[in-house]
């Protein structure tokens, strides 16, 4: 069973799937850049989220969001829901399209941890072997003069979307937002950091590249890749799940949120053991989502996480 996870309104996360078995259903074609524009456009004005920088790996999605109102769960749903079933028209696909692990939800605590994250985000192609500089992606992304100022588009796309149900429209838009730890009056400072920072891991990712000998594959022969094989890259076990990112040089709000991680685990804990014993008057701590939605446990007004 997983941790326990506090869903907290206003919080800006790096939010990470990955395809069953590391199949490359997302090759960034036409279509499934269409189909995850539109999805991740129509998903997050359902659910009132804001969209910061996005991803789309062959093999994976990095999206960057805040979760304004504290629906994270229902938007994920929601979104992968239309992304599943949009890849398996697209591809012609049986089975599942999604990987069985959780989908990997990092808080960014401070403006550090969402210029680092953000970065990494766009860098992802790069750090992988396939383009030289994140620009050169085909796939879905965001470009770094884009951050806070730009717009997702797409048109409805021809599978999956009833073009007579109201909730699928024809054309769907998202602005990109600044994350809320940035100012507006800075968001050229912020931009620049960005922009730094992804320079940085380019310029790492091709250096490991350059002592391995290997050579890029290029964009072009990213989009000629079939859907149907798989990443053969050596790719470590993910055996830890973290929550929270806090960025270079932020030890001290380390130790504070690990502190608040606990405290929350250990609360929600204790809760439900009493909740198992039969007594519903047990009350769970501030931002626990599941026990409070589908079984209408009492939710405490104390908040234990930054």
């Amino acid at each position: 069973m997983s941790q326990p996870r506090p869903v907290v309104a206003g919080a800006t996360y790096l939010l990470t799937r990955r395809a069953l078995r590391r199949h490359l259903l997302f090759r960034p074609d036409a279509a499934i850049t269409q189909l995850i524009v539109y999805a991740l456009a129509v998903s997050a004005k359902r659910y009132g989220i804001r969209v910061h920088a996005l991803c789309a790996m062959s093999t994976h999605l990095h999206i960057v969001v805040t979760d304004v109102e504290g629906v994270l769960p229902r938007f994920l749903q929601f979104f992968h829901r239309l992304v599943a079933l949009g890849t398996k028209a697209i591809r012609a696909w049986e089975g599942p399209v999604w990987g069985h692990e959780a989908t990997s939800a990092v808080r960014l605590i401070t403006r550090a941890a969402v210029v680092e994250k953000i970065s990494y985000t766009l860098a992802n192609p790069v750090g992988a072997g396939l383009v030289r500089r994140a620009r050169e992606w085909p796939g879905a992304k965001v470009l770094v003069g884009e951050l806070g100022r730009g717009v997702l588009r797409a048109k409805r796309p021809d599978v999956y979307f009833d073009p007579s149900n109201p909730a699928w429209p024809e054309d769907a838009a998202i602005a990109l937002t600044l994350p809320p730890a940035v100012a507006e009056d800075d968001a050229d400072v912020f931009r620049r950091e960005v922009g730094a920072e992804l320079g940085r891991q380019e310029a790492e990712a091709r250096a490991a590249m350059h002592r391995k000998g290997h050579r890029f594959l290029g964009p072009d022969r990213v989009r000629m890749i079939s859907p149907d094989d798989r990443a053969t890259s050596f790719e470590p076990s993910r055996s830890f799940n973290p929550t929270f990112a806090v960025g270079r040089g932020h030890a001290d709000v380390r130790r504070i949120a690990s502190a608040a991680v606990r405290a929350f685990r250990t609360a929600y804990r204790e809760a439900l053991e009493r909740w198992r014993a039969g007594l519903r008057g047990a009350v769970f701590p501030a931002e626990t989502w599941w026990m409070r939605v589908f079984h209408g446990a009492t939710v405490s007004d104390a908040v234990l996480v930054l």
